[in-house]
């Protein structure tokens, strides 16, 4: 592979990484192992509809040489507070989520329930917050760029693995594979869930473009808009095939097989790695827990990473002054770190004991999903409009599929919304 492809790389393997972890390991596992097969459909079309407005931050940031949140500041102040608003309003829920299943991986890999007893989830995501911190505010892009490269190929070829032998093997169950779906309360619940993480949420495609204005500053190297977005293209392709793989696992290793998946996270993540092992086989278990929660480690680190720079350029445009960039970076990992914290204790130890895994991961993806509509409009309206160049506007097909994307975005979200509100109102 030559140099230019090593510079190249960075923004999609990001991408994967991040998508991957909750929500293929989490959520897509507990739709095969709930539901089986049923909402197969669900992962297609989400990772369909939502291609797009994740190619346009990635398009936006090499034609204009700028973010995709600047953008948002060109087209509307109003946007731009949107945005923020936005921001605000999930990153907690999100990291919060994200570090409570990297947690339960950590917890499980190094048997930390006995080492810390009852305060182990508290301890353990304190852990992780301080290290995650303290990895980007040191190193920031390259050190994220390097763990994400090193860590990202090892929890592949285990997927894959699993996957071809699980498929080799065939189900445990001897029944159907198709599950019950009802189309209201809990169910359409989780299904908002499932499709606002998949592959992840539509807010952060803001962090493509920053991302790829972070690659281009640190290998001083440009590459063109057809070699940005065919580096994207394999990130995403990754990420949509390993999306049907952990739907399969959970398919045909648990689904009316007797066994639900855990509430708790370290339980959670157990069950998670045994699957694994019961393809591969049980020698590869230490192999298969180091790998998950590496890849959930390295997803963790981008949420931080990708919050601490959406909220920290978003700031410096709604206060119209240039901010001494790495200072506002700092404070604004700082911020997401700490509301991620306090949401986690609330979450996992107040709550419910240490059972309120799932409600919390629920909350993060279901909120994501919502708010989508309104980014997806936007970025489309960007790479669209008359200020930006024709020679870099999508192709019609591309448009096509986004007003396809925007549509199914928001029928899915009044959907989700008056379902919610039927069951909790």
């Amino acid at each position: 592979m030559n140099s230019k492809v090593f510079k190249i790389l960075g923004p999609g393997i990001l991408f994967a990484s991040t998508a991957i972890g909750v929500s293929h390991l989490v959520q897509s596992t507990r739709a095969g192992a709930d539901y089986g097969f049923t909402l197969f459909w669900a992962i297609l079309l989400a990772n369909l509809f939502k291609y797009p407005f994740f190619e346009f931050g990635s398009r936006y940031a090499s034609t204009k040489g700028k973010s995709i949140i600047d953008g948002y500041a060109a087209m509307s102040k109003w946007m731009l507070y949107l945005y923020l608003l936005i921001t605000i309003g999930t990153m907690f829920f999100v990291s919060g989520a994200v570090c409570a299943v990297t947690a339960g991986f950590l917890q499980n890999l190094f048997g930390l329930k006995a080492i810390f007893g009852e305060n182990s989830t508290l301890y353990t995501n304190l852990i992780l917050i301080i290290f995650g911190t303290a990895i980007l505010v040191l190193g920031k892009y390259r050190a994220l760029d390097y763990i994400i490269k090193l860590i990202g190929i090892t929890l592949l070829i285990s997927t894959l693995v699993a996957f071809a032998l699980t498929l080799w093997n065939g189900p445990v169950s001897e029944g159907e594979l198709f599950g019950d779906f009802s189309w209201k309360g809990s169910d359409v619940l989780f299904l908002i869930a499932l499709m606002g993480w998949m592959p992840t949420a539509v807010d952060l495609s803001a962090w493509n473009s920053l991302w790829t204005l972070e690659r281009i500053e640190q290998t001083n190297y440009k590459p063109s808009l057809k070699d940005t977005i065919r580096e994207f293209n394999f990130g995403y392709l990754v990420s949509a095939f390993l999306s049907v793989c952990f739907l399969t696992l959970g398919t045909y290793i648990m689904f009316d097989s007797g066994e639900t998946l855990s509430g708790s996270g370290s339980v959670f993540a157990n069950q998670v790695v045994n699957m694994f092992t019961s393809s591969i086989g049980e020698w590869s278990y230490i192999i298969i827990a180091a790998s998950s929660f590496s890849i959930m480690l390295g997803t963790f680190i981008a949420v931080l990473d990708g919050y601490g720079r959406a909220l920290s350029r978003t700031a410096t445009l709604v206060l119209k002054k240039e901010q001494n960039t790495s200072k506002t970076y700092n404070i604004s990992l700082l911020l997401a770190a700490s509301g991620a914290f306090g949401l986690i204790y609330y979450y996992l130890i107040a709550e419910q004991n240490g059972q309120g895994f799932k409600s919390l991961v629920d909350m993060a993806t279901a909120l994501s999903f919502l708010v989508a509509p309104f980014i997806a409009i936007a970025n489309y309206s960007l790479v669209t409009n008359k200020d930006f160049p024709e020679h870099s506007k999508p192709p019609k097909w591309l448009r096509a599929l986004s007003v396809l994307g925007i549509l199914f975005l928001v029928i899915f979200s009044i959907y989700g919304s008056i379902e919610i509100y039927k069951l909790y109102f």
